[in-house]
């Protein structure tokens, strides 16, 4: 019997739930033990055993890195059976891999999952990003205001004052003029290490995460990924490659991007309907991290879909010798 070649979300959704578990419980035993290298191995062999168990014609357009950088889960790489639906594939197998490494909050297991072209081939450049969540006209916020003006148009869309504005931001030397500028507005700002996918994504639930808005520059694969997982939890993320040298501008030409100022919306980034999957690897604001007991491991999924705006949380508990 003939497999279907349509992408069927409901479907696939259950499997790509399994992937992000696969990975995040790989490298549970790696929390905390100081090996950045190890945990990432752990959780890169795990997502792509399971990936290719999966009836998809799957092709990665966010992965580990070009094929010369990643022995495996590079960019281009084919997964699945090759039996079903050709998708494109945004992955990160441990993201906060430092996060695990040193057992600090908010490392995921992430993946994302659309028909074929349905995301930017990004490449691995970095993204100016700002990020609102959901229940705000579009434009109330733009990467052409200061981040003081940011602010303030939040605020009054909000109706608060900017005092009970809270950025979400990642700690780098190129972000203090950025913090110091937000600060000056009474805004407070989270700062973070690293996953500023985990950043974005808590932009969409501001009442439970206490982030109403994410800003500053980081991965461009990234980007695409947290504009998969806003597709689906609703809200808004702008995006501008950042370029350093002609070789990055190259690398952008070869994945087919030709105008380099562009701002890309979320929809942009992510064309089409997709699911998003997010195991915790270690305790988060937005889902729990792995958990071991003696002789079981339990993992926590947020699995979502943008065509139903349906959002699972599943815990999977399994035995372990």
């Amino acid at each position: 019997m003939p497999q279907p070649t349509d992408f069927n979300d409901r479907n696939l959704s259950l499997g790509l739930a399994r992937v992000s578990e696969a990975a995040a419980i790989a490298c549970a035993s790696l929390i905390g033990r100081g090996d950045e290298k190890a945990a990432d191995q752990a959780a890169v062999d795990a997502m792509r055993n399971q990936l290719n168990k999966l009836d998809i014609a799957g092709v990665v357009v966010i992965g580990e890195g070009e094929r010369d950088e990643a022995p495996m889960l590079y960019i281009g790489e084919e997964v699945g059976t090759g039996n079903g639906p050709g998708v494109d594939i945004a992955l990160d197998p441990l993201e906060g891999t430092t996060l695990t490494a040193k057992d600090m909050p908010n490392a995921l297991a992430v993946i994302a999952m659309g028909p074929r072209g349905s995301m930017l081939h990004a490449p691995d450049v970095y993204m100016d990003k700002l990020a609102i969540g959901p229940g705000f006209r579009r434009g109330v916020v733009t990467l052409d205001m200061s981040p003081s003006e940011r602010v303030s148009a939040l605020a009054a869309a909000k109706g608060c004052s900017t005092n009970d504005i809270t950025v979400c931001v990642l700690e780098r030397p190129r972000h203090e003029e950025m913090i110091a500028e937000i600060r000056s507005t009474g805004a407070a700002i989270r700062l973070i290490t690293d996953g500023d996918v985990a950043g974005v994504m808590h932009t969409a639930e501001p009442g439970k995460t206490g982030i109403d808005m994410y800003m500053g520059s980081g991965g461009a694969p990234e980007g695409v990924l947290a504009a998969a997982a806003l597709k689906c939890m609703g809200g808004q993320i702008f995006g501008r490659l950042l370029f350093r040298n002609d070789d990055e501008k190259a690398r952008a030409k070869k994945a087919g991007i030709t105008h380099f100022d562009r701002v890309y919306t979320r929809d942009d980034l992510v064309t089409g309907d997709v699911i998003f999957a997010a195991t915790g690897v270690t305790d988060g604001s937005l889902v729990p991290g792995i958990k071991r007991e003696v002789g079981f491991v339990t993992a926590e999924t947020i699995l979502m879909r943008s065509k139903t705006g349906s959002v699972r949380r599943m815990i999977y508990r399994n035995p372990v010798s």
